[in-house]
């Protein structure tokens, strides 16, 4: 089992910057992709950004060029600038294992823009 806990959401003005984390513990070592996912109400999650146990990088193309993942099966984090009222939401991490078909969600952490 993996636990996770994020932090570092809040309160910002649009332009302004945060930065997520998200730590692990547990069955770290079978985890092969870590991402971030937003939701925002009456919508589904969706990809923010993402990173495997290699290196390869996926981001939303709403994200591109403000965001930055990085991190490991210990610790994943997202650097958010030039935040835009459209990233409001709710940002959970992410850790699953292909291996071994699990699937973890941290508990979430609300971001809010202020325009």
């Amino acid at each position: 089992q993996v636990q996770l806990v994020e932090s570092g959401g809040g309160l910002v003005q649009a332009g302004g910057s945060l930065r997520l984390s998200c730590v692990a513990s547990g069955s770290v070592f079978s985890i092969s992709t870590m991402g971030w996912y937003r939701q925002v109400p009456g919508n589904p999650r969706e990809l923010v950004a993402s990173i495997t146990s290699g290196g390869d990088i996926n981001y939303a193309d709403s994200v591109k060029g403000r965001f930055t993942i990085s991190g490991d099966s210990v610790k994943l984090s997202l650097e958010m600038n030039s935040l835009k009222a459209e990233d409001t939401g709710v940002y959970y991490c992410r850790f699953y294992s292909d291996v071994l078909g699990t699937d973890h969600w941290g508990q979430g952490t609300q971001v809010t823009v202020s325009s």
